[in-house]
């Protein structure tokens, strides 16, 4: 089965970090931009950050640049989001995302997406 799966949610305090993982089975990721989605209670979906085919580069909504960091594992086919310092206004269920598209070309959304996962929810609250 051809499919994302988002791992590594869950309730932490303010301040604190959290590593989320997005895991393919069934296809390479080694080939696929991967984005991150984020969908606050009551709000539309907005992407969140782009990490490029090769690893290289990535790039951040301005609400989490500095404090999220994307990474890739192609030995585990995963891409791995780090969160530090996270906020509040963190709080949201995280969507990974494989596009068809050469490459994130300083992006954060995009018309069509070849895969989703399911969704990682952060809560942040004291």
């Amino acid at each position: 089965q051809l499919q994302l799966v988002e791992s590594g949610g869950g309730l932490v305090q303010p301040g604190v970090s959290l590593r989320l993982s997005c895991a393919a089975s069934g296809f390479s990721l080694v080939y696929y931009p991967i984005l991150w989605h984020r969908q606050a209670p009551g709000k539309e979906r907005v992407g969140s950050s782009c990490i490029s085919v090769s690893g290289g580069s990535a790039n951040y909504a301005d609400s989490v640049k500095g404090r999220f960091t994307l990474f890739r594992d192609s030995a585990k086919n995963t891409v791995y989001l780090r969160m530090n310092s996270l906020k509040p206004e963190d709080t949201a269920v995280y969507y990974c995302a494989a596009t068809k598209y050469s490459d994130c070309s300083g992006r954060l959304t995009f018309n069509s997406y070849d895969y989703w996962g399911q969704g990682a929810r952060v809560t942040v609250s004291s």
